[in-house]
């Protein structure tokens, strides 16, 4: 498995389009929209959340797919991060929360704006799952696919590579960051370049979202956590090889989307005839014939197919 960040993907697709969306605190968020030529009130726009520090570029092949399946389809950078990037990080206190709470709600009422009256369907990867939660407009999402989702708590991480990977994201990031000023991620070829405040949230030990720094704020700024208000059919697909999205991993995340109807997916890299997948290899345009119709499928009919590879896991 490789836990580095994704190579960059260019955005290939011609029928992409580029563009601004203020925040609702003002704050620019940056991305792309796939949009077909007639309107259609019953051809849905999906909203594809990145994970942590993964330029939302890596998803644009993926993004393709699903426009020429019949889906309109906004991918975006959370703040600090690819088309959402200022001239410095330094002295951006961007967190997990804003990214959710701020940047994918932007997107949610922007899909509102362009694509009025249709269906809106989100697809969300690691944290990106997460950032679904966070935005107070949950409620308008139909369908909800996410992959390898949750927020890094490292009690989860797969036992064999725990330590190691407790030793690089929550003692040499953090440290990093303070040495910086911002998580200096891509001259290690880890991530992008991180946000203080999103280092502060992944590198904290808590096992709760709220116990993190900008879940506590969110907390006590409102009194509740969000995620309840998503009441949409959810798919959440696991890779048994993937170290950050082990079942007890997945299972903490969607255990706060109290009011969907969940489906867990377990998925042997065998089950498609692969040694290996891992954390990031999802969206790359080589899983096209054998993972992309998973979603694709849930996102048409809120179902899996007979011949999905795999098998659910049992709910408590």
């Amino acid at each position: 498995m490789n836990s580095r960040s994704p190579a960059f993907t260019p955005d290939t697709a011609t029928v992409s389009e580029p563009f601004k969306e203020a925040a609702a605190d003002g704050f620019m968020v940056g991305g792309f929209t796939w949009r077909h030529a007639l309107p259609d009130a019953q051809r849905p726009v999906v909203i594809i959340n990145a994970a942590t520090s993964v330029r939302c570029r890596h998803y644009s092949r993926f993004a393709d797919y699903l426009f020429a399946n019949g889906f309109d389809v906004i991918t975006y950078d959370y703040r600090g991060i690819g088309e959402s990037r200022p001239a410095t990080l330094k002295g951006l206190e961007a967190s997990w929360t804003d990214w959710g709470a701020l940047d994918f709600e932007a997107m949610v009422k922007r899909a509102q704006r362009e694509f009025p009256g249709q269906p809106i369907d989100v697809v969300g990867h690691s944290f990106g799952g997460c950032a679904a939660g966070l935005g107070e407009s949950g409620q308008v999402i139909r369908r909800l696919v996410t992959v390898g989702a949750q927020f890094a708590y490292w009690r989860d991480y797969a036992p064999a590579q725990r330590w190691r990977m407790f030793g690089k994201w929550h003692l040499l990031m953090p440290l990093l960051t303070r040495l910086c000023g911002y998580f200096p991620g891509k001259r290690l070829g880890w991530l992008e370049d991180t946000p203080t405040g999103v280092v502060r949230d992944w590198s904290t030990p808590a096992a709760r979202y709220e116990q993190r720094p900008s879940g506590r704020r969110l907390l006590k700024a409102s009194g509740r956590l969000p995620f309840a208000n998503v009441r949409a059919k959810t798919l959440a697909i696991s890779i048994s090889d993937d170290p950050y999205g082990t079942i007890p991993a997945i299972e903490r995340l969607l255990g706060y989307f109290s009011h969907a109807h969940k489906t867990h997916l377990r998925i042997e890299p065998q089950d498609i005839g692969e040694q290996q997948v891992g954390h990031f290899a999802f969206f790359r345009s080589a899983y096209q014939a054998t993972l992309w119709p998973i979603a694709l499928t849930w996102l048409q009919t809120g179902e899996l197919a007979p011949d999905t590879p795999g098998r659910p896991v049992p709910r408590s």
